[in-house]
């Protein structure tokens, strides 16, 4: 065989080969973008809120007995757990004219039993106990009021705290003694100082 030269191609030739090269190279672009699947739009739907039940107290309500300057004086309230000496005196109907809120503390925490006496003014209170100190409800002491105590650091206050913080409320003396560092002299010094209400 012999070796035939191809013919050179013409301009025009040229031209329309490109031509239809371009065309070809579009229309295939256009096709593979037209192709594609369409992502498909996912609709996420927060779950429906359903009626929970609002947390109740563990505790009991308590009763205290509000005299003094009130409007409805000598008698026992029933109010819920952590109720404050403000609320005592509020479901007494509120103060007298002559009461001197200055030396009660509207804003500490009531205990069942507990008795609210609403001083008139320039009358004296005795905020002491019979044995000269002062109760300590040591179920809601903060470590600051069970530090006041006798005996009592700030190293033993937390470590009470975190005892009843991991155990539940003290109950007794008894319950007392198994926090590490209280021992019987301890317990002796603190008889009559604590409330476990």
């Amino acid at each position: 065989m012999t070796d035939n030269p191809l013919p050179e191609p013409s301009p025009r030739n040229t031209i329309v080969a490109f031509i239809i090269v371009v065309v070809a190279l579009v229309g295939g672009i256009t096709l593979l973008l037209t192709s594609r699947p369409q992502p498909v739009q996912i609709t996420i739907n927060p779950p429906v809120p359903t009626a929970t039940p609002a947390p109740t107290s563990t505790f009991a309500p308590i009763t205290v007995y509000v005299t003094g300057a009130v409007q409805k004086p000598d008698q026992t309230i029933t109010l819920p757990y952590r109720s404050r000496v403000q609320d005592a005196i509020t479901a007494a109907g509120g103060t007298t004219a002559q009461a001197d809120l200055e030396k009660v503390n509207l804003a500490d925490y009531l205990h069942d039993g507990d008795q609210i006496d609403v001083p008139l003014k320039g009358q004296t209170v005795d905020l002491a106990t019979p044995s000269g100190g002062v109760v300590v409800h040591i179920n809601t002491a903060t470590a600051e009021e069970l530090d006041a105590l006798p005996g009592v650091g700030p190293t033993l206050a937390a470590d009470i705290i975190a005892y009843r913080d991991a155990n539940g409320m003290f109950k007794s003396m008894s319950d007392l003694d198994k926090v590490s560092g209280v021992g019987p002299s301890l317990m002796e010094q603190l008889q009559g100082l604590l409330a476990f209400d």
